[in-house]
């Protein structure tokens, strides 16, 4: 019996590990875009720093469960995961333009510019889950 529960087990780990691989290339290349430093933030106990992270991987992580849950393969999976990638990046950039100096807000502590970009990359991820019908 617990090896009829433990069957699905090497494919629990294939898609757990690369939705792990996929957090940290999107962390890499997120933390890249932006201009603060959001993990010395973090560090130095800044907030703003950690909302508006925060917030922007759930807005990843969404469309990759979405992904999980609806792919055919692990290819399938990843080229999904890719394509939220460049949603939130593109995110970032829109998000910005309101508030040209986002990046320097953030990086002051200031929480409303965090929160502005935090949701809006959760309402971004929410969205770009729900679409991904395969």
């Amino acid at each position: 019996m617990i090896l009829q529960s433990l069957a699905g087990l090497p494919a629990f780990l294939v898609y757990f590990c690369t939705a792990i691989l996929c957090v940290v290339v999107y962390l890499f290349v997120y933390t890249r875009i932006t201009p603060h430093d959001e993990f010395k933030l973090i560090r130095d106990n800044d907030p703003a720093a950690a909302i508006a992270l925060g917030l922007s991987l759930l807005g990843f992580t969404l469309p990759v469960v979405s992904a999980i849950a609806h792919s055919s393969n692990v290819v399938d999976c990843l080229v999904w995961s890719l394509v939220a990638l460049i949603v939130q990046i593109v995110v970032y950039y829109v998000i910005k333009i309101p508030v040209p100096n986002l990046s320097a807000k953030i990086a002051a502590g200031e929480m409303a510019p965090a929160i502005w970009l935090g949701l809006s990359s959760l309402a971004a991820g929410a969205l770009n889950a729900a679409s991904m019908i395969y």
